[in-house]
């Protein structure tokens, strides 16, 4: 794997570092300023006053709604619709970003006075998108209003169904609007859409129904009672919006930051059984990661095995017994959704091993009789993730076939697919991820043709894994005050990656572990070439290593008056357990014993734990250094 060092611009570095040490709210990170400064600086901010709205996101920061352009005609309608007891029908999608769309714009129109029901589609009858012949019913029922929330951009006959029908519809969606620009509704609420003036792109479908929320209790409700609601939202755009991968800059690092916290506190009976079956500890806000590794599967685990109407029912329920019925069956669909998704994969293998042109391709696209469509998507993503090329998965039903794409940061997926659009009886996404359906009989053409395309566009180079680091750090530097400052760039994700840092020449203090047959610990302590400890940082060690504890009180005593002459007696009693995910088959590869000089490149956690707590670094590669 690559090591690339993240470019650094000292003539912004320096004056930010000054700026963060004596700005009156940002007194905690001073302390780690030289090294915060740098990844403040690559994520676009250049001075305290950026940076204070980064680091500590608060309500405020929000944007004001009506700025989107078709928001406050949306809103005026659904005000109405309210004034004149309407029924409301909202039609969402079935992955986490559409039911949590649901959940939000249903509950903000039913506190607001209205009645509002929904309809999410069945995956595999219905497939993604608006269709005709549920307008149709909707209307036939006496509905007159009917919001899409995370679809609809592209839904153009559907939208004339709705107006020959009488049907008000209002679109509202996050995806790219295609080249024919917007469907023909009452009001289109996208900020990615011609025109749109507003200035956060990013949001996903469940943060664009938050903004419509948003405007519409402004309308109805008094302020007080408005931020009480809307830190409730939080919660649930909070998960959409790590779980959708949006970037989290903007208003997505305000609603996830918020929202995380928020649901330290979830008293709605539906979250906290998801939380529990999830495993999340309700002694500390749930990271990004828990999110979207913990909780969003088993959201999504319903619109990918069964019905995704579990999801708003569990959010809607009120009987704790329920909620927990429902929170055990979704996380059965998940477990059955990680079988499935196992059992692909070893198809997929299989190809490789059978197919010398796999290997070769720049754009692999696999296929299969009957896989499971809910669970391609995530299949595409394990084969970028082992095989690091852009990949297609393909659902054959017949005639029929459904497809999935996932890519890698230099290919845009959507693209490619466009140029082959001739092949699809429908598709849609964006930069790096794509879903369509077509006949089966067009699946040879479309593994040719995005090979062709790929090969414009790629080179070996980019097939290369590489990893971003973003500094160089002494073992010795980790201390708490560290951690505690890069604690403030949470949460993660696209957009506002976890900071990568690397370790020349560490000693291995111990012979590695293997952890349940995959993974490795590892014991690493500075190398010899290792600067001197700060009396700082030996006063900070017993609070943040494991092996603090064998340092006594006065010995600290004594390194304050000893200054650095102590540093380098303390720096070899210094250790961090290094936890190695899934990297068993590389001592196979890179045997390693107690005594060797590594590089390594990892990240900072605390392992919480009340007995062997403390410090922990989360390996992302290790080498053993040639010098």
């Amino acid at each position: 794997m690559r090591w690339i060092q993240k470019p650094t611009d000292h003539e912004l570095v320096e004056p930010l570092i000054a700026a963060l040490r004596s700005h009156p709210t940002l007194h905690r990170v001073a302390g780690a300023a030289h090294v915060l400064a740098p990844l403040l600086v690559r994520r676009g901010i250049t001075n305290a006053e950026s940076a204070a709205t980064f680091l500590l996101p608060s309500l405020s920061d929000l944007h004001a709604p009506e700025r989107m352009t078709g928001l406050r005609a949306a809103v005026d309608r659904i005000d109405a619709a309210i004034e004149r007891k309407e029924p409301i029908l909202i039609y969402g999608d079935y992955d986490v970003d559409g039911t949590m769309a649901v959940i939000i714009l249903k509950t903000a129109i039913e506190l607001c006075g209205g009645a509002a029901d929904f309809h999410v589609p069945h995956r595999i009858r219905e497939g993604y998108d608006m269709r005709d012949d549920v307008i149709a019913g909707a209307a036939a029922a006496g509905i007159r209003l009917i919001i899409s929330v995370d679809m609809g951009i592209r839904a153009f006959a559907p939208a004339e169904t709705a107006q020959r029908l009488g049907v008000d519809l209002i679109v509202t969606d996050h995806h790219l609007p295609g080249p024919d620009g917007v469907p023909n509704a009452l009001a289109v609420v996208n900020p990615n859409q011609k025109g749109c003036e507003y200035p956060y792109k990013q949001l996903c479908g469940a943060g664009v129904a938050f903004k419509v929320a948003q405007g519409l209790m402004q309308r109805r409700l008094d302020a007080n009672l408005q931020n009480k609601l809307l830190m409730s939202f939080m919660k649930v755009v909070a998960i959409a919006t790590i779980a959708d991968a949006v970037p989290l800059t903007g208003e997505n690092r305000v609603f996830a930051s918020l929202g995380l916290d928020a649901l330290r506190k979830a008293v709605n009976p539906g979250l906290k059984a998801l939380l529990e079956v999830a495993q999340i500890s309700a002694k500390r806000p749930p990271t990004s990661g828990e999110v979207g590794f913990r909780i969003a599967p088993r959201i999504n685990a319903a619109g990918r095995m069964d019905v995704a109407r579990d999801v708003i029912e569990l959010f809607s329920v009120k009987d704790p017994a329920r909620a927990g019925e429902l929170a055990a069956k979704l996380d059965h669909l998940n477990s059955e959704r990680q079988e499935e998704e196992r059992r692909i994969l070893r198809a997929v293998e299989e190809r490789f091993t059978n197919d010398p042109a796999l290997c070769d391709a720049y754009c692999i696209v696999v296929d299969g009789e009957g896989w499971h469509r809910g669970v391609i998507g995530i299949t595409a993503t394990r084969v970028v993730e082992r095989y690091n090329r852009p990949a297609v998965v393909i659902s054959r039903d017949g005639a029929e076939a459904f497809g999935s794409g996932r890519s890698i940061r230099a290919f845009h997926l959507l693209e490619a697919i466009e140029s082959c659009s001739n092949l699809f009886s429908r598709y849609g996404g964006h930069s790096h991820a794509c879903g369509f359906a077509m006949p089966s009989a067009n699946v040879a053409d479309l593994r040719a043709q995005l090979d062709a395309f790929a090969r414009t566009r790629l080179s070996p180079a980019d097939f290369d894994p590489a990893l971003d680091l973003d500094a160089e750090l002494d073992l010795t530097e980790i201390t708490p005050n560290l951690f505690q400052a890069l604690q403030m760039l949470e949460p993660y994700g696209m957009g506002n990656p976890e900071p990568v840092f690397a370790a020349r020449a560490v000693e291995l203090a111990a012979p590695p572990r293997i952890l349940k047959d995959k993974h490795v610990k590892l014991k690493l302590r500075a190398g010899i070439e290792s600067r001197e400890l700060s009396a700082a940082a030996i006063l900070a060690t017993p609070r943040c290593h494991p092996d603090g504890a064998e340092i006594r009180r006065e010995e600290r005593a004594a390194a304050v008056a000893e200054g650095y002459r102590y540093g380098e007696q303390l720096r070899t009693k210094i250790t961090f357990d290094a936890l190695g995910w899934h990297m068993a088959e590389r001592l196979q590869q890179t045997p390693l014993l107690a005594g060797n000089a590594l590089d390594v490149a990892f990240t900072i956690g605390n392992n919480d734990h009340p007995e062997y707590g403390g410090l922990e670094l989360s390996l992302r590669d290790f080498e053993v250094p040639s010098r």
